[in-house]
């Protein structure tokens, strides 16, 4: 009695990593000339091809979901399904076992491996199993590899993460490029944090506005600029990983406006509820809180401009909590005047709510990461990979890094030694009094200096009082 034609699906699969292994074209050409002596009808529309993906997780891969979700159909449409290598199928040899155990029990599917024949019976099985862990095995000690050569390459101050806006890649691990019309941006956003002090929302706004787009062609987002005002890239510092190194690519941004941009980051408080300025309808909006609720007070515009209790307007309590726009401000001025007269006053200190990684911890990993870059110029000299020139010149490069750090370390200690003192605080209630006062300043540019010392502003309306809570990101002395 002749042999039963078979129908059957092809899995094909090309990984992530550099290894040499078939193509998707070829992996399909033999496993169709493999059908096709064995009687296997493979159906166009099961072919089912992923092309740059890791084998690790099952539930990273589409196709491999799909086809398995096909197989589990009643009736399935294929009893076969053909892969180049068991490796193509799955590297985890526990999500192997699962599914082919899963296919063959529940859906009658088998998994035939073209270049890794077995036998039946326990034998065959064991056989399998050992084949599975051995790519499993494979598979984890690449990954451990990728990364050991990654983490050398980034303890030498080599090129590996992908270029930031305002830089392009040479390749070969060699210093990246300087793009002049990025540069140019990247310039132009430090500017408008630094001098014109803009939010971030707001610049990503403008950017936005101008038709410029990030460099995979979506729209900027305040969490873009964020993360371009303070990588470290554009003053010459590679990180990666937990690594820092000194890179050799050149900078456009100067270390005096990067510093500029950290400090402001670090000297501006931001409360989990506190709605971005440039989103505000007014430079008070958000700031002033009701006394019966707690809730904000919103801008009402019209003919006769007010503050209002949001929850009050929805009729969830009594007690009108209503302020005109020209009593609030007039209030708000007035406060900063007697301070700046003489008024007693307190300040809270507030840290940020997500605080950045400070100056300290930076400088003892930098320390750490020189003395372990220290040990393995020694080490390379020592086993005969340096020459004694090499170990020579990059002796004295990392004593030039130390140097350099312990000048940094004793700058540290000197300005934490005088922290700010009211009369300091003053001066910056001098700076706000004077944008608010000023007609010629625009509303977002006031909204920023304003809750750069005020936290909030409670108003009750039946005792006709504000209370001002003013902060300081730094301690006072």
């Amino acid at each position: 009695m002749p042999e039963k034609y078979r129908d059957g699906a092809l899995y094909i699969r090309v990984s992530t990593d550099k290894q040499e292994e078939l193509s998707p074209d070829a992996q399909k050409r033999l496993l169709l000339d493999y059908a096709k002596k064995n009687k296997i009808l493979v159906n166009p529309d099961y072919i089912f091809i992923e092309n740059g993906i890791s084998g690790r997780k099952a539930q990273k891969r589409p196709e491999f979901q799909k086809m398995i979700s096909l197989a589990k159909s009643n009736p399935s449409p294929f009893q076969i399904i053909l892969v180049w290598k068991f490796s193509r199928f799955a590297r985890n040899q526990e999500e192997s076992i699962v599914y082919k155990s899963m296919l063959k029990k529940q859906c009658g599917v088998e998994v035939i491996s073209t270049s890794e024949p077995l036998i039946d019976g326990p034998f065959g099985s064991l056989i399998e199993r050992i084949i599975e862990w051995m790519d499993e095995y494979y598979s984890i000690n690449l990954s451990g590899e990728v990364i050991r050569g990654m983490t050398e390459k980034a303890l030498r101050g080599g090129y590996q993460a992908t270029p930031p806006l305002g830089y392009r890649a040479v390749g070969e691990g060699k210093p990246f490029l300087v793009v002049p019309e990025e540069a140019k941006l990247v310039t132009y956003i430090f500017q408008q944090y630094c001098q014109y002090h803009k939010e971030p929302t707001a610049i990503a706004r403008q950017i936005n506005e101008m038709g410029i787009r990030t460099k995979r062609d979506g729209l900027f987002e305040k969490r873009n600029i964020s993360y371009i005002l303070q990588n470290k890239f554009y003053v010459g510092t590679l990180e990666w990983n937990g690594i820092t190194a000194k890179g050799q690519h050149e900078t456009f941004i100067s270390p005096e406006l990067f510093e500029q941009a950290q400090e402001i980051i670090s000297s501006t408080f931001k409360s989990k509820k506190r709605r971005s300025v440039s989103t505000c309808k007014h430079w008070l909006a958000g700031l002033v809180k009701c006394s019966i609720c707690g809730a904000s007070l919103s801008y009402n515009t019209g003919e006769y401009p007010r503050f209002v209790c949001w929850r009050y307007a929805k009729g969830f309590h009594r007690g009108n909590s209503s302020i005109s726009e020209g009593k609030l401000i007039e209030a708000v001025l007035a406060y900063l005047e007697k301070i700046l007269n003489g008024m007693d006053f307190t300040v809270s200190y507030i840290e940020k709510e997500n605080p950045q990684f400070t100056e300290e911890d930076q400088l003892e990993k930098d320390w750490e990461n020189l003395s372990i870059r220290e040990k393995r110029i020694r080490t390379a000299y020592e086993t005969g990979v340096d020459s004694l020139e090499e170990y020579k010149e990059n002796k004295e490069r990392l004593k030039k890094e130390r140097e350099e750090l312990e000048a940094k370390r004793a700058n540290l200690i000197q300005t934490a030694a005088a922290p700010d003192t009211k009369e300091q605080f003053l001066k910056k209630v001098k700076t706000v009094f004077d944008i608010l006062k000023s007609d010629e300043v625009e509303n977002e540019i006031k909204g920023v200096f304003i809750r750069s010392i005020i936290e909030e502003i409670i108003y009750d309306k039946e005792k006709d009082t504000l209370t001002f809570h003013l902060y300081t990101p730094q301690k006072t002395a």
